[in-house]
């Protein structure tokens, strides 16, 4: 009896330390997995926390800028992707070494932390247009059209194309859509994914071959604008004349394709440069005025056009006040647009573009760098420079005109001539320069 109490007993003592077990475990499990829970929010809430500002490393072209952190910049003044800190962004401007190409490049001034350099020869270099890869497409007076390539990528062109020769004085040329465009004397042809096809690029399609043949003023800077349309010019066949063929002294448009022709603007003698301000949209121009009045009338224009239909004067008026004295009496300079600017006589001014890069200075932005071809019959010489055309905000006054470039003429001696600008992807200028047979590229570094 005694042994069968004891035996219940031990087996009651028995499973109450297995029910305290199992319930210990309980416990045990329960609290792991609520210390769990904790854990995955402190992460969440590491992920808000402020993390310690890295020491930049640096470089010696930002060593010493203002703005570059250090360890006690706090954190919200981290650079963030939005807003990445100079080092990371932006490569060494400068060309792995300065090609003079044996030209006088120290005799040319820029304004301080502005370097030039010769990125290629090319012969008669004129107007010029970038592809979507980088590649540079120069047109120019002669028979041919080329295409820099900067393989190596040491800012310097390392091989150079002819695209095309025998043609028509090819001074225009544009790229869109990765098609290249030519501008001759009177037709416009494309040649399509010229990038892929620099050492063959096959015979080109004819978009438009309709324009004039004449040759006076018939050479042509050809470019798209922001309605998708191309805009071609036809220079007036003469010093100053009015002649029946309405499409003389114009700029007109046409689509891609080369079909709906109209005329855009009227009454400009000769314009080889256009471009359309970044922010407004709106079309502007430079203007070569008449020979024979003498060294300093009339003026060279820089216009705006920024609606069709716009009449700027000639051959009846010039620079906005002056009277033609042959066709002078027929209508008033009063009718018709007057310029933004008037340069000096004879300057020839030629190529020109708004600055959209990003590696001038950010005054530069949105301004006008002019070429300045320079005189050929003026009893002295000006001209031959690239001339800094500064706007307002709003991107309708001119505010100040100054030289960016000038040194090719010494004296009365000539040895370069700017003819027109490009804005590279890399915020680079390029200058071609017809007489020199070089393309220049300026750059930014302190």
């Amino acid at each position: 009896m005694t042994r069968a109490i004891s035996t219940r007993s031990a087996k009651a003592t028995r499973l109450a330390s297995i029910f305290l077990t199992l319930l210990l475990a309980t416990v045990i499990v329960v609290a792991c997995s609520n210390g769990d829970s904790d854990a995955g929010t402190a992460t969440s809430a590491d992920d808000d926390a402020p993390t310690p500002t890295p020491t930049p490393s640096g470089d010696d072209d930002h060593s010493s800028d203002d703005d570059t952190p250090d360890d006690d910049t706090p954190d919200d003044d981290t650079p963030d992707d939005d807003h990445p800190a100079d080092d990371d962004t932006h490569e060494d401007p400068a060309p792995a070494n300065c090609d003079t190409a044996g030209l006088p490049l120290d005799q040319l001034s820029l304004p301080d932390g502005f370097h030039i350099c010769v990125y290629a020869k090319v012969p008669s270099a004129r107007s010029m247009a970038v592809g979507p890869k980088g590649t540079l497409f120069v047109g120019t007076r002669a028979d041919s059209v080329y295409a820099v390539e900067d393989k190596n990528g040491d800012k310097t062109g390392d091989a150079v194309h002819v695209i095309a020769d025998g043609l028509v004085q090819p001074n225009g040329v544009e790229v869109h859509d990765g098609d290249l465009y030519v501008g001759e004397i009177f037709r416009i042809t494309r040649y399509d994914d010229i990038e892929d096809h620099l050492d063959d690029p096959g015979e080109p399609a004819i978009v438009n071959d309709t324009y004039p043949t004449d040759t006076h003023h018939g050479w042509k800077f050809i470019k798209f604008g922001p309605d998708g349309k191309l805009y071609i010019p036809v220079g007036a066949p003469c010093n100053v004349c009015e002649k029946k063929d309405e499409r003389f002294a114009t700029i007109t448009r046409v689509d891609a394709d080369g079909k709906n022709f109209e005329i855009y603007s009227r009454g400009i003698r000769n314009t080889v440069g256009f471009d359309w301000h970044p922010k407004t949209g709106k079309l502007w121009f430079t203007d070569n005025g008449r020979d024979m009045l003498g060294d300093d009338i009339p003026p060279d224009e820089l216009n705006s056009a920024p609606e069709p239909g716009m009449h700027f004067g000639f051959p009846y008026c010039h620079g906005g006040t002056i009277d033609d004295p042959v066709f002078g009496e027929a209508r008033t300079c009063a009718e018709f647009t007057k310029p933004k600017h008037n340069f000096h006589a004879h300057v020839a001014a030629l190529g020109m573009r708004f600055y959209d890069g990003d590696q001038f200075p950010g005054d530069y932005t949105n301004q006008i760098f002019v070429c300045q071809h320079g005189s050929w019959n003026r009893s002295e010489k000006i001209g031959y420079r690239v001339m800094l055309v500064n706007v307002d905000e709003a991107g309708e006054t001119v505010t100040k005109v100054a030289p960016f470039i000038e040194g090719w003429l010494q004296g009365e001696s000539v040895w370069g001539r700017p003819v027109d600008v490009q804005v590279m992807p890399d915020g680079a200028l390029m200058v071609s320069d017809d007489r020199a047979g070089v393309v220049y590229r300026v750059y930014y570094k302190k």
